[in-house]
């Protein structure tokens, strides 16, 4: 733990967006218990920002996945509102895409919710104390992003294949026994890899590059 006193703890005012009822209820209580009196809870991202067009918040806690807005354009939205806001990513994903999203992004901590809620604590009063908190496994993961061949691997060259021949995310799945977030996990790396900015320019990137052929283009 910081050194951040109990009474300034106890003075921040915290708004949690999480899409999962049962998780955001959790993590509303458990800031509760350790002393932070004010804690708004939204699971829909223009709730959180209709509100913070009014009220002033420390620090945001925020979810990758949201029903109604990409987080990127959330946490942009945040800063346009409240140009000083802190803000810590709370997310289940690991993928490799969503690390570099994140990286992306201007935010003093990233947990994950497969650690403890002890975790979010240490963030929260770490962040008060001026200082950013990104986990171990965050670390971790951005380490092993920067040191990531840009060669596609071979899973990633038939969602490729597929892609060219003009399937939908649904029918991949279907082809290649894969999940709808794999397919799109594999996509967001190809386009890191090949730096495409979209599906058209993967697609001319990739042909440049030999990994399919002009004729295997679906017109």
């Amino acid at each position: 733990m910081t050194n951040i006193s109990r009474h300034r703890l106890e003075n921040l005012s915290i708004a949690v967006i999480d899409d999962h009822e049962v998780v955001l209820e959790g993590i509303r209580s458990f800031l509760e218990r350790k002393g932070i009196r004010h804690v708004e809870a939204f699971d829909k991202a223009r709730d959180l920002l209709d509100r913070a067009k009014n009220e002033h918040f420390d620090q945001f806690v925020v979810d990758v996945e949201l029903p109604d807005m990409d987080a990127a354009e959330l946490i942009d939205n945040i800063h346009v509102l409240q140009p000083h806001a802190h803000i810590i990513v709370n997310t289940m994903h690991e993928e490799m895409w969503v690390v570099e999203r994140i990286a992306e992004k201007k935010v003093d901590g990233v947990i994950y919710k497969s650690g403890q809620l002890e975790q979010l604590i240490e963030a929260i009063s770490s962040v008060a104390d001026g200082r950013q908190y990104f986990c171990a496994k965050f670390k971790k993961l951005q380490k092993r992003m920067e040191q990531t061949d840009e060669v596609l691997t071979n899973r990633e060259k038939e969602v490729l294949r597929c892609i060219a021949q003009g399937y939908s995310t649904k029918q991949i799945t279907q082809i290649l026994f894969i999940s709808e977030n794999t397919v799109e996990s594999h996509r967001q790396n190809m386009f890191r890899k090949l730096h495409a900015r979209n599906m058209a320019e993967l697609v001319i990137k990739a042909i440049a590059e030999g990994y399919i052929t002009p004729e295997s283009v679906k017109n």
